[in-house]
């Protein structure tokens, strides 16, 4: 590792990330007029951002940067490919790691594992329901279109929304900061399908000025130093339940989705690897028959 890359992660470990992020959510969420014009322009030339597939291309049409983040596609930008028991991609990003979870083992990047039971939020019988059983991580560049949609239909059971750090997700820190998905602030929606339990876990990092849902609206900030936990009903009125590629949640600036799955449940499609570039409604597997 260079010089300049131990001294970016060792800043990670002495800034004061959660007053960066708030502070930085103040700006996001603030009608500043010309200055989140400015914004809004010098990041869409930084970050390389294709404004030709947002339904409002132009950066006057948003009233904050938040509104920018988080835009809306054009109508068909993203079509779901994934038919019948294929599963879609969730997100626009980049795998991280795709592949089987080794009893209650996730890798988060060579030499660095952590366990499903403590991404979930410490429950060990919920960490139990996905032994043996499947996971993948999609990073979220600041360039990505930043709504979360759903792999496969599913009916809401549970949301955890569990405390943490709040330690950039990039690569570099993925491949240096042990048990970095375990560590971070995240929203955990555990979901039931015909073919079993699965999970979206919306990452928190640096700058991630909040984590929302569209059953919960914002979900963080503020929400304090412990685990806050939601039920919600299987069947009737009040029942959440998503079709495969509807919208789920979003990120008001960028992290990371990791989804788990039960043993034998699916299988990944075989084009889906690590550093694999997705788009939301692509295929990323199927059900298992």
């Amino acid at each position: 590792m260079s010089t300049v890359d131990r001294v970016k992660i060792a800043t990670q470990y002495i800034l004061p990330k959660h007053l960066l992020s708030r502070l930085t959510g103040r700006f996001a969420a603030a009608r500043a007029g010309w200055f989140t014009q400015i914004a809004i322009r010098a990041f869409i030339r930084n970050f390389s951002v294709d404004m030709s597939e947002a339904a409002l291309p132009k950066p006057k049409d948003y009233q904050t940067f938040n509104d920018f983040f988080t835009r809306e596609l054009k109508a068909g930008a993203r079509p779901i490919l994934a038919e019948g028991l294929e599963l879609a991609h969730p997100v626009d990003g980049t795998v991280s790691q795709i592949g089987e979870i080794d009893d209650d083992t996730i890798v988060q990047a060579k030499g660095h594992n952590y366990s499903v039971t403590e991404l979930l939020g410490g429950d060990t019988s919920l960490g139990k329901e996905f032994d043996d059983g499947y996971f993948a991580t999609i990073y979220l560049a600041p360039r990505d279109y930043h709504r979360i949609h759903m792999p496969c239909d599913g009916t809401l059971r549970e949301m955890i929304y569990i405390p943490g750090d709040l330690f950039s997700v990039n690569p570099l820190t993925a491949q240096n900061v042990p048990n970095l998905f375990a560590r971070n602030e995240r929203v955990v929606a555990i979901f039931d399908t015909d073919r079993g339990p699965f999970s979206m876990v919306l990452v928190g990092a640096t700058i991630v000025a909040s984590i929302e849902t569209i059953w919960a609206g914002t979900v963080t900030p503020p929400r304090g130093p412990r685990v806050h936990k939601w039920q919600y009903p299987s069947k009737g009125a009040a029942a959440i339940t998503l079709k495969k590629g509807e919208e789920m949640g979003r990120f008001k600036l960028g992290s990371t989705v990791i989804m788990t799955f039960a043993e034998d449940a699916i299988n990944w499609h075989d084009d889906v690897k690590p550093g694999q570039i997705t788009r939301m409604g692509t295929i990323l597997g199927e059900w298992q028959s």
